[in-house]
């Protein structure tokens, strides 16, 4: 009697696992869905489906791009948490609502590191530090000489408080030791006109955003917020180069549920990857001036670690709180 139990326990979790398993060997089975927490046309969706377009080529399936903007990204985000775990629903993720947000909104809904599963870091986009071309500063160094001996007169121009370049800029002040006034906008596109029209003096912003008025001399560009100089602006130093460790980019990744199988997450992983290497991606992604990544789930999940803790101390001295 003991073996005839035994024997339909392991025939039952045999026949438990079945589907789960046929599921992951034909992953995907159905259209995948790729949600984007910003609205069309920006950065995120330009990335997102361009990957999509390829992923869909390589499945056979109907890979979607859902646009769910709001709340700083953090509705798309959670939209994805509450999916099921099948590998069929992913997030193309950002910087802000991943790890900037959960150090500023301690009602979040969500924890990025128990609720997602990181994929795959796709892709990094620098910031331009830019200047409205009535300020005596020609280069990063006069922005911050300029500041020190005019404590709170310049300001600074971001796409909303708490969002990656207001943080970029707060970073800035912590480091460089000035003091530059923040004026949050609703959105980037109204911070952008407000820096052409002499209204604030410096905006840092995704340099996509920002490179078409540079190139007409409607701003001045100072530096670059990578760690390195970028291929799009060889000319333009990094402000690592003034103020050493200095990085502040967005950065672009696909995240997963938590609890997705790990054979599917390798999966989309390696896909991704070859995707990467295609010439017309490569192309396409460096005419935003991202650096393409592709990173292991490992590596990326190290990332959001490594950002959060970074970020949560930014946060916690400028003492930024949700509004």
């Amino acid at each position: 009697m003991i073996a005839f139990v035994r024997l339909s326990v392991i025939l039952f979790s045999v026949a438990a696992l079945t589907p789960l398993a046929a599921a992951q060997q034909t992953y995907p089975n159905k259209p995948v869905r790729i949600v984007v927490p910003y609205p069309p046309g920006g950065t995120a969706d330009i990335v997102a489906r361009t990957i999509a377009e390829k992923l869909g080529r390589t499945w056979g399936q109907s890979v979607i791009v859902e646009n769910r903007a709001g709340a700083g990204g953090t509705i798309g985000v959670d939209a994805v948490v509450k999916s099921a775990p099948d590998g069929h629903t992913m997030v193309l993720g950002v910087t802000g609502p991943l790890t900037i947000v959960p150090s500023i909104n301690p009602q979040l809904a969500y924890d990025p590191l128990r609720d997602m599963g990181p994929i795959t870091l796709v892709a990094a986009v620098p910031s331009i530090v830019a200047v409205h071309p009535s300020v005596a500063a020609h280069d990063l160094r006069e922005l911050i000489a300029l500041a020190k001996s005019q404590p709170g007169r310049l300001s600074f121009a971001s796409a909303g408080t708490g969002t990656s370049v207001h943080i970029a800029g707060e970073l800035l002040k912590s480091m460089a030791g000035i003091d530059i006034l923040h004026v949050p906008y609703k959105g980037g596109a109204p911070a952008l006109n407000d820096l052409m029209g002499g209204q604030v003096s410096m905006i840092i912003e995704n340099m996509p955003q920002l490179l078409p008025q540079v190139r007409a001399g409607k701003i001045r560009a100072l530096a670059v917020t990578t760690r390195q100089r970028s291929a799009a602006l060889p000319d333009l130093p990094a402000v690592a180069e003034i103020l050493p460790g200095y990085e502040a980019t967005t950065w672009f990744g696909l995240l997963a549920p938590a609890g997705t199988p790990q054979d599917i997450v390798r999966k989309v992983q390696a896909d991704v990857a070859r995707a990467a290497t295609l010439p017309d991606v490569r192309e396409r992604l460096a005419g935003l001036g991202a650096e393409v990544i592709a990173s292991t789930p490992d590596a990326f999940a190290a990332h959001l670690r490594s950002e959060l803790m970074r970020f949560a101390k930014v946060i916690k001295d400028a003492r930024i709180r949700i509004e």
